[in-house]
C-alpha cells in the first residue's frame, strides 16, 4: 500500500523514540530529507504526497543504520553548527551544541581584537569553531590546523562550502609539538582537543566509541595530555595580550585553569555551557 512522506516520517520518529533517541523528531526529518534528496522546505511542502518505492527502501536502509547506533551526521554526511552547514565524515568529530559556547567566546575575543584579528583553531576537526568565527567576524583571518590529513580535507570542503576561502586557510600541525615558524602572531588560539581519559574510551556510548575517530577522543591517561602540551608550547604563537581558550570535559576545568596559570596565563576565566557544565577555560598571555 502506498504511503505518504508524512506517514513514513512519523513511523521513523516513532521507531527512533522507542530506541531512546532524544532528538527523534529532528533525526527522522534529516534522514527523510536525505532519503528523498529534498531540502527541509521541499520535505515539509511534500508531506501529503506519496513516496516512491525507491525512497521508501532508501529510508529503511538509513533507519536501520541509525538504529544500529551510527550517528545521523555520518549517515547523511553533513551537520549544522552555529548556523553553518558543514560536511562531516567519520574522520572528524560531529560538532556538538556544547561547543557553540567555545565558538561564542572566540567570536567575542576576535571582535575585541579589532580589524585584521588573527585566529587559530587548533585540533580543528571539521573546522566548525574557526569557521563560525570567520563567518561572524568579517574582518578577521582564521587558520584551521589539524594533525589528520583526512580532517584537513573536510576543513577545506567546509571552507569552500561556506565561501570563506578569502579569509580562512588550512594547515597541518601537531598540537603536541611546538608551533612551526609559520604559525605565529595570533590574537586568539581556540582549541577543542581530545580530552577523554584513555581508560574511559571503552565505556563510551556506542554511537561515539564505534563511529567517531579515536584520534580526536583520546586525551591520554588523565585526559589532559593535549592541555599540557598546548598550554606549555603554543604561547609562542600568540601576540602579547593574546588569548588561549579551550573546551574541556566535565570536571576538567579546575585542572586546566591550573595548567594555564602554571604556564603564565592571566585573567583566567571559565564559562558554562547550556547544561550548566563548566565548558570553556580561557586566559591571556601578558608577557
Amino acid at each position: 500500500m502506498a504511503t505518504t512522506y508524512n506517514n513514513l516520517y512519523l513511523d521513523a520518529r516513532k521507531q527512533l523514540k522507542a530506541a531512546g533517541v532524544d532528538a527523534a523528531q529532528l533525526e527522522a526529518r534529516e534522514l527523510m530529507c536525505c532519503a528523498a534528496e529534498k531540502t527541509r522546505e521541499q520535505f515539509y511542502r511534500d508531506l501529503p504526497l506519496y513516496v516512491s518505492a525507491e525512497v521508501e527502501a532508501r529510508m529503511a536502509g538509513l533507519l536501520e543504520r541509525r538504529l544500529a547506533g551510527e550517528p545521523v551526521a555520518y549517515i547523511i554526511g553533513e551537520w549544522e553548527f552555529y548556523g553553518l552547514p558543514l560536511d562531516i565524515s567519520r574522520d572528524v568529530l560531529i560538532p556538538r551544541m556544547d561547543t557553540e559556547v567555545l565558538a561564542e567566546r572566540a567570536i567575542l575575543l576576535a571582535r575585541a581584537a579589532g580589524e585584521g584579528a588573527r585566529v587559530l583553531d587548533l585540533c580543528a576537526g571539521s573546522g566548525c569553531v574557526g569557521l563560525a568565527v570567520a563567518a561572524n567576524v568579517p574582518d578577521c583571518r582564521v587558520v584551521l590546523a589539524d594533525y589528520s590529513e583526512e580532517a584537513l580535507k573536510i576543513c577545506k570542503q567546509n571552507v569552500r562550502r561556506n565561501d570563506l576561502n578569502a579569509r580562512v586557510t588550512c594547515v597541518q600541525a601537531d598540537a603536541r609539538q611546538a608551533p612551526s615558524a609559520v604559525l605565529w602572531d595570533f590574537d586568539v588560539i581556540v582549541s577543542n582537543p581530545p580530552y577523554i581519559p584513555s581508560g574511559d574510551l571503552p565505556g563510551l556510548d556506542v554511537s561515539v566509541r564505534d563511529y567517531e575517530p579515536m584520534l580526536a577522543l583520546d586525551g591520554g591517561t588523565d585526559g589532559l595530555d593535549f592541555y599540557r602540551d598546548i598550554a606549555s608550547k603554543w604561547g609562542a604563537a600568540l601576540r602579547l595580550g593574546g588569548s588561549l581558550m579551550f573546551e574541556v570535559g566535565i570536571g576538567q576545568a579546575p585542572d586546566v585553569e591550573l595548567l594555564m596559570a602554571q604556564n603564565g596565563y592571566e585573567h583566567i576565566q571559565t564559562s558554562r555551557d547550556t547544561a550548566g557544565i563548566w565548558r570553556v577555560v580561557e586566559g591571556t598571555l601578558e608577557k
